[in-house]
């Protein structure tokens, strides 16, 4: 009889303890996901930045710096997404990179694949070369870099074909300086 009383103590415990475990966590405020959104869009990801800003709407219809965030973010979410991309390009490192009079289209192919292999295909950049009068054609690039940022290298690639590098939201667009 004197073991009964201890088992029921015990499961009540023990149910105690399951009940604390398992209660659901609390819901976010509509602030907290107005701000999910404002960091979401600081990395460049617009589409996470508006499913927290239309789930702050949701929660208070009136959130005032969610509506205008969410109609800034319909006109801006290019840019938003090209610089989200940029950075992330910028962050791949290239631990060796090595050219002997290489083409500009040829160097930005070798920069592709190993940007593509040292991100584990995270990190895929679309080139495209706009030069109607084919200034570009004739930059013959040498280079030998160790340990520098896919941005760093890039930057050594357009001095010395005389090109600049524009992020969009799809590709990086090269074009020839101006003169």
């Amino acid at each position: 009889m004197k073991g009964i009383p201890s088992c029921i103590v015990a499961a009540f415990l023990v149910s105690l303890a399951s009940a604390q475990t398992t209660a659901p966590a609390p819901a976010p405020s509509a602030e907290a996901l107005y701000r999910q959104g404002q960091a979401a869009e600081k990395t460049g990801d617009p589409a996470a930045a508006q499913k927290a800003y239309l789930a702050a709407l949701k929660m208070d219809p009136g959130h005032a710096n969610a509506r205008y965030s969410l109609g800034q973010l319909k006109l801006h979410a290019g840019s938003i997404a090209a610089k989200g991309h940029e950075a992330k390009f910028g962050a791949v490192m290239i631990p060796e990179f090595r050219l002997d009079a290489a083409s500009l289209q040829e160097s930005l192919d070798a920069l592709r694949v190993i940007i593509e292999k040292q991100s584990k295909q995270e990190v895929t950049p679309n080139f495209i070369i706009q030069d109607p009068k084919n200034q570009l054609a004739a930059a013959k690039i040498t280079l030998n870099l160790k340990k520098l940022p896919a941005k760093g290298v890039m930057q050594y690639l357009m001095e010395q074909a005389g090109a600049k590098a524009r992020y969009d939201e799809h590709a990086i667009v090269i074009t020839p300086m101006p003169k």
